[in-house]
């Protein structure tokens, strides 16, 4: 199948754009593989405190007979994702002594739950947490005595940050290794119902409790489809996890199986072998793209609008909100997961999963098919599934249909003919916002602006029977420079609510919603944002807001209003407790939400 013409084009822009950063990087990984692994040059003692606490591989180590495998966790036993992490390291160990290697934990780096810190103080580091990510896993590897890396890391600033981290040490092949979603609990619908009565004051917080843990009860990946999970598609687009990896449960012998080839994999692609592979030439802007188009063909987080630019610029590549429209525009909506529909994760993979969707894709001609992975040169390879044969994993054809249609479509019967991520500009500045789960008669509001300076404010006006008319929601200074630009998430349900009581409504605002922003229409990670003075900041109750989806665009009706000095507040509250204090040069040196705000 010829590739889509925009596709191509949009390929052939970033190339362009990033071109100058790109060879520099390249640069450097061909200097950085040069040099290789430096524990042959250590010192005698160097190797002795290397080795020291590697047990039954400590001969091996100082004879320097195979490849050393580095394992960066972000095991911990609080957040269900990670806890299946713990044991992750013994069967690394056992599986790569099989060709002859080693593996040792290099390091741990902190993994946070949004859904935990969600409307606390604590959501307020949960970006910043990303490039903390990066920076523990280079430290891990800066010891420089590996010959490749694994990534044990699911959620939603985790895999963000390790990304970063495997390409600033690009020359080393990495393997992602995931670990899989609990299994299904509470129906994700009435889990939705639940919230919106607690949110009404219909339903004590006892039944809301019990709700919640039916939904989240054992160790594994939340079942919705959010920036977790948005994170492990696109490690299999991107062709950094092995084929079919990606929703296979905890506790299986098949999780376990691919956890061992993925092992076994990354020491194999190191430059020892002869199928050198490393990363740095995995994540090309092709890749990027790849991912761009599975973003919105499963109508994924709204976070990677953040978090893919920062993830490109480790490696030299520049990305543009506008990449993500225009491929929103030729890209079909293939998959209704919750919030998108009323499936899981585990339901998807049931019906097909990411195996039978590449294969659409690639034959609609919206993926470059020849792209490297670690699974070798092509993505054909990840429209199989992995199975369990006499005790060694397999792989065989995926689904040749969706085995349900209501959860996942061919190209030609698609939910919709485009994907759910677009960008918007006009004179309130530049936000994105998410279509997928918004129904049509939404894509459209124009109403008058009621202005608040936190989610709390909202919530007290909700409460107060203040919400009453048709209204833009704007809730300003939630910036990554105001506040770490936190998740708005808990504002949902009662925004859902009003929408429910037949209201237009919408939110703006320079933070963030969720990977599973849902039903209401949100303009979120606003550009400028309130702190620098930006538009968002110069509107005042009852202004006329008008947002068009349709169209990408975002504007104040009276343009003359955006002369009004923009308004300010006081962030004292901001920049102490729960360890925010700590965070204060980030808040100062971070990015633009466009720009991927980041520090780096």
């Amino acid at each position: 199948m010829t590739l889509n013409s925009t596709i191509a084009r949009v390929t052939d822009r970033i190339i362009a754009r990033s071109q100058p950063s790109r060879a520099a990087y390249l640069e450097r990984m061909k200097a950085a593989r040069g040099k290789g692994p430096a524990r042959g040059h250590l010192g005698c003692s160097g190797q002795a405190h290397a080795y020291a606490g590697a047990g039954p591989d400590q001969v091996a180590l100082a004879k320097g007979s195979g490849g050393n495998l580095a394992i960066v966790t972000a095991y911990n036993d609080m957040l269900s994702a990670h806890r299946p992490f713990e044991t992750y390291p013994d069967l690394i160990r056992h599986a790569v002594r099989e060709i002859g290697g080693t593996a040792q934990v290099a390091g741990g780096v902190p993994a946070m739950c949004d859904g935990v810190t969600q409307g606390e103080a604590g959501m307020e580091l949960s970006l910043f947490s990303r490039d903390v990510i990066a920076m523990a896993a280079a430290v891990a590897l800066s010891h420089n005595t590996f010959d490749a890396a694994v990534f044990l890391g699911v959620c939603d600033k985790i895999v963000p940050g390790l990304v970063i981290a495997a390409q600033t040490f690009g020359h080393l092949p990495a393997v992602f290794l995931p670990a899989g979603p609990m299994p299904s609990g509470l129906g994700n619908d009435e889990k939705a119902r639940i919230r919106q009565q607690f949110a009404a004051g219909e339903v004590s917080r006892e039944v809301l409790m019990a709700a919640e843990m039916a939904s989240y009860h054992s160790p594994g990946t939340c079942t919705f489809y959010g920036t977790a999970n948005s994170n492990q598609m696109l490690m299999e687009f991107m062709g950094l996890h092995l084929p079919g990896a990606s929703f296979i449960n905890p506790g299986t012998p098949l999780r376990d199986a691919l956890t061992a080839e993925g092992a076994r994999r990354a020491l194999s692609l190191s430059a020892l072998g002869d199928d050198y592979t490393p990363t740095s030439e995995i994540l090309d802007e092709r890749a990027f793209v790849n991912g761009m188009v599975g973003l919105n063909a499963t109508g994924g987080s709204t976070n990677h609008l953040i978090h893919l630019p920062a993830m490109a610029r480790a490696g030299g590549i520049i990305l543009d909100w506008q990449d993500f429209s225009d491929i929103s525009e030729v890209t079909p909506l293939l998959a209704r997961i919750y919030p998108n529909g009323l499936a899981d994760v585990n339901h998807f993979h049931a019906a097909g999963g990411l195996g039978y969707l590449i294969g659409e894709l690639l034959d609609a001609g919206l993926l470059h098919p020849d792209t490297l992975t670690v699974a070798g040169r092509g993505l054909t390879t990840y429209c199989q599934e992995a199975h369990i044969k006499d005790h060694r994993l397999h792989y065989r054809p995926g689904a040749g249909a969706s085995l349900n249609s209501q959860i996942l479509r061919s190209a030609d019967e698609a939910f919709q003919p485009t994907g759910g991520l677009k960008s918007l500009t006009g004179n309130l500045g530049r936000a994105v916002i998410k279509v997928s789960a918004v129904a049509p008669e939404h894509h459209r509001i124009t109403a008058r602006a009621r202005v608040f300076h936190d989610q709390d404010a909202v919530k007290a006006a909700f409460k107060a029977g203040e919400l009453t008319e048709d209204a833009v929601i704007v809730v300003r200074f939630q910036g990554p420079r105001a506040n770490g630009m936190p998740e708005l998430h808990s504002l949902t349900p009662l925004l859902t609510i009003l929408q429910g009581q037949g209201l237009k409504v919408a939110l703006l605002t320079d933070g963030r919603m969720s990977g599973a922003s849902g039903k209401v229409p949100a303009a979120i990670h606003i550009t400028p944002e309130a702190l620098d003075g930006g538009p968002i900041a110069k509107i005042r109750d009852g202004d006329v807001i008008m947002l068009d989806a349709v169209a990408g665009t975002l504007d104040l009706q009276d343009p003359t209003a955006l002369d009004r000095p923009p308004a300010i507040t006081d962030l004292g509250a901001n920049e102490f407790g729960l360890g925010r204090e700590l965070f204060r040069n980030f808040r100062r040196l971070v990015s633009a939400a466009d720009n991927g705000a980041t520090v780096f």
